[in-house]
């Protein structure tokens, strides 16, 4: 939970979790992957106890092959692999026999995390034969902590995805202070709650203690006559995108 909490990369956050998931459930082996639909393919990978030459090879060639990968992204749960292909029909494929068990992947679970109904991550877990099939047991830790893990991804996904970079940062706020009345300051405090980004981090971000971030912030939602977050951030949105068309898209994005 302190990971998830802290956390401000998807990418690291999904390393940082292997360790402690391997402990949780009793495994050997993780992966972690994104889906990326626009390219079709998975990205990102991050592994314990999985070979390079493994990973490279199952985005070269054994992915095609894979017959767990999608039937468990599309279950949309925690999913053990034997309830897709039973283990006597998963050794009988090449997937298993030339992938997972020169790996010692055995027996497998998977969980596929989506925010907004965009896939932000999952989990590949597995464990050597000798430790036997994943139980009820453990597809229910991993549905405790799915939700957690869900939203942080996601919070940071769509953070990436909308934080701006720091020259698109100052016009913004530029756009706020002119348009909106902001100072400096309530100006990037509001963009920031439109990126995303939750009052504790925008504190870590500006260097400010988080109280100034809420004095601030209280400020902003006054001025931009908002009641909530929500309608803060689409206001802001609203102003910058004005701003976007007024300038013919060149000064904002």
């Amino acid at each position: 939970m302190r990971l998830l909490v802290e956390a401000n990369d998807g990418d690291a956050l999904r390393e940082a979790l292997a360790l402690p998931m391997l402990e949780l459930l009793g495994a050997d082996q993780y992966a972690s992957m994104v889906w990326n639909a626009e390219a079709g393919r998975f990205g990102q990978f991050t592994a314990v106890n999985i070979s390079a030459d493994g990973l490279r090879h199952w985005d070269d060639h054994f992915r095609f092959v894979d017959p767990l990968t999608f039937p468990m992204m599309e279950r949309r749960r925690p999913t053990v692999a034997t309830q897709i292909l039973r283990q006597t029909e998963l050794a009988r494929t090449e997937f298993f026999n030339d992938f997972l068990r020169p790996e010692q992947m055995h027996w497998g679970i998977n969980v596929y995390f989506y925010d907004r109904e965009v896939a932000v991550g999952d989990f590949r877990i597995w464990r050597r034969r000798e430790r036997g099939d994943f139980e009820p047991d453990d597809v229910e830790l991993l549905r405790l902590v799915e939700p957690a893990v869900a939203a942080a991804l996601g919070r940071l996904h769509w953070e990436r995805r909308a934080a701006p970079s720091p020259e698109r940062s100052e016009r913004a706020e530029e756009v706020l202070e002119r348009c909106a009345r902001l100072s400096r300051r309530e100006a990037e405090v509001a963009w920031l709650v439109a990126c995303g980004c939750p009052d504790k981090q925008i504190a870590r971000r500006l260097a400010v203690g988080y109280p100034t971030v809420r004095f601030h912030l209280g400020n902003a939602f006054r001025k931009l006559q908002a009641d909530n977050r929500a309608a803060l951030a689409s206001r802001v949105q609203a102003l910058v995108e004005l701003r976007r068309q007024s300038t013919g898209g060149v000064a904002v994005n």
